[in-house]
Parts: structure tokens; C-alpha cells; sequence
């Protein structure tokens, strides 16, 4: 294979809801059709001169994957929450494997996708392992997960009204364990999907050895770091909207074309991003803008060949 050129890099971090539509699309095969979905303008893309780095959620994926150990336990040894996420990047990284090369063929591009397996080192003294938020898995009644809380050792909270749920610590990601041969990777022309799930989170042990721990990392924010080490050109958050606004919902709401790292900061401290939804997007995007100057981009799947070009989407830039 002829070694790329001077060519584009980008670095898409595609969201585990964008596979996991909603309760009655849960199975791998619905899975695979929104991997395809996604694949094809991934594709599409690449017609226009770009490399591609995916990088994706595995919210979903990993609730179902620790639901199914928790259902099988009185037959087989429950799924470390460490190894679950790699089984999970294992399994949406050959839907993207196998959904991009069918796309490079249709579109006669000789690229050859590849999926890494990767850790995320996170620091075990990270403030968030002393206060678990994040919820993981399926819903439970209070009673069923006050029993799970005392046998497994498990964090519960109620969860959006909708049961109660196991919560684990988010911490910071420091370091992209595999940054080295995915790099190579992309030197050598590859397509590369990696940091599945914000990538797996270890911590360093007392003599430098990596020890997987009960966590998940926010995938947009390992996604910037991987964007930032790789001096990337852009970094692209795929979501529900084709442009992010201020205002949202209101009658004077907003859509916004482009956003200086100046404005974006503004505009997040002033509550216009909320946590819960679009402000760890803006976070991410300003984290990966200020550290290489590059282009963060916010936009709809269907809409990313043309947000690249300029024709749509929500820019931050400094």
C-alpha cells in the first residue's frame, strides 16, 4: 500500500446512541444497519481527500453487555467492567471495520480499515472515584438495586425517573496508551478505528504496570485528546442537530454557523451548553481547538460531508 500524502486528518468520535436508536433497536443486527449508515458518509468524506480516525461511544453497548453477565451469573463468572468495554470495542469495531470496506469498495477507494483496542490512562487519585456519577447498565427497582449495592459493592442512584441504575467514577483521561502504532497506523494510509468508549481506563500501578478499573471516560473528551496528539486538522462530534444553538427551544433561539474559542467560552459558562447535553461536546471541541488550532466541528451524520466543505454545521476556531 502507497503511503498517504499531505492528506487531511479528522477525527470523528460517533456517539453509541447513534447505533442504539432507541429500546426496540437493540440488537447487533439494528446495530450494524446504523454502522452502515454511518460508514457511508465516512466514506464519503474520504472522496474528498480526507484520512479518518473513528472513534465511537459505548454507552449502550456496554450496558448491555454488563446486563447480559449480570443475567448469567449463576452459570458462568460475572464480566469485569475493564474487560466488558473491550469486548464491546472488539464488537463495534468490526461493524465499522466490515461497513467501511464494503463503503471503500462501493466507492472503488483502495483504504483498508483496522480497529485497535485501547486503554486510556486515567489517574487513580482522580477526584472522580470518590463520587461516582456516571450511570451504566439496565434500570432496577430500589430493592433490587439495594441488593446488587450490598452484594456487589456497587454505587446505585434513581436515574431520570425511569429505576434505579449503578454508577462508576468518569475521571480525566491523561494518555492514549496505543497513540504510537495508531499514529504509525495512519502514516502507513490506514483507516483506523480506535479509543472505542473513550478508550478502556487504567491506572498506573506502583511499578508503572496498567491495571484496568471500574470506570467509563467520556468519549468526546478522549476523542480530543486523541485529536490533539495526532495534530489532527479537525475534530468532528457527530449528534442529533445539523447546528448547535444558543437559546435553545426558546422563540429567540439561535442557530450558530461558527464560534471563536473566545465565544464558545462565553456561551458555556453562561449555562447556553448544558451539562447533560451539549456542553461536554463544546468542552471537548474547545480543549482539542486550543491545543493544536485546529477546526471542531458539530453537525448532523447525514449532514458531514457538507459541514467539512463549509455549507453547514457549527465551527469553533480560534
Amino acid at each position: 500500500m502507497s503511503k498517504i500524502v499531505k492528506e487531511k486528518l479528522a477525527v470523528i468520535a460517533v456517539g453509541g446512541n447513534a447505533l442504539t436508536t432507541d429500546q426496540d433497536h437493540l440488537s447487533l443486527a439494528n446495530q450494524y444497519e446504523k454502522a452502515v449508515e454511518a460508514a457511508e458518509h465516512i466514506a464519503d468524506l474520504m472522496l474528498d481527500g480526507w484520512n479518518v480516525v473513528v472513534s465511537h461511544g459505548n454507552g449502550p453497548q456496554i450496558g448491555l453487555m454488563l446486563r447480559r453477565s449480570e443475567l448469567a451469573s449463576t452459570e458462568v463468572p460475572q464480566m469485569p467492567m475493564d474487560y466488558a468495554g473491550a469486548t464491546t470495542q472488539g464488537v463495534v469495531g468490526y461493524m465499522f471495520c466490515k461497513s467501511l470496506r464494503n463503503a471503500f469498495a462501493r466507492r472503488g477507494l483502495k483504504r483498508e480499515p483496522v480497529a485497535v483496542v485501547t486503554q486510556t490512562l486515567v489517574d487513580g487519585r482522580d477526584p472522580a472515584f470518590a463520587a461516582p456519577v456516571k450511570p451504566i447498565g439496565g434500570w432496577f427497582t430500589e430493592e433490587r438495586a439495594r441488593i446488587l449495592e450490598r452484594e456487589q459493592g456497587w454505587r446505585v442512584i434513581e436515574d431520570s425517573g425511569r429505576g434505579w441504575r449503578r454508577v462508576v467514577a468518569s475521571p480525566a483521561p491523561i494518555k492514549i496508551v496505543e497513540l504510537e502504532p495508531i499514529s504509525r497506523m495512519i502514516k502507513a494510509g490506514l483507516t483506523v478505528i480506535a479509543v472505542g468508549g473513550g478508550g478502556i481506563p487504567v491506572v498506573q500501578g506502583p511499578s508503572g504496570e496498567l491495571i484496568g478499573v471500574d470506570a467509563v471516560v467520556d468519549k468526546d473528551r478522549s476523542a480530543a485528546l486523541l485529536a490533539g496528539a495526532l495534530q489532527a486538522d479537525m475534530l468532528i462530534l457527530p449528534t442529533a442537530v445539523e447546528k448547535v444553538a444558543v437559546r435553545f427551544g426558546q422563540p429567540n433561539q439561535k442557530w450558530l454557523d461558527h464560534l471563536s474559542v473566545a465565544e464558545a467560552e462565553e456561551y458555556l459558562a453562561g449555562g447556553e451548553f448544558p451539562a447533560g447535553s451539549m456542553g461536554p461536546k463544546i468542552d471537548a471541541l474547545l480543549r482539542f481547538v486550543k491545543a493544536t488550532g485546529g477546526c471542531g466541528l458539530i453537525t448532523s451524520p447525514d449532514k458531514l460531508r457538507e459541514a467539512v466543505k463549509g455549507d453547514t454545521g457549527t465551527r469553533i476556531s480560534g
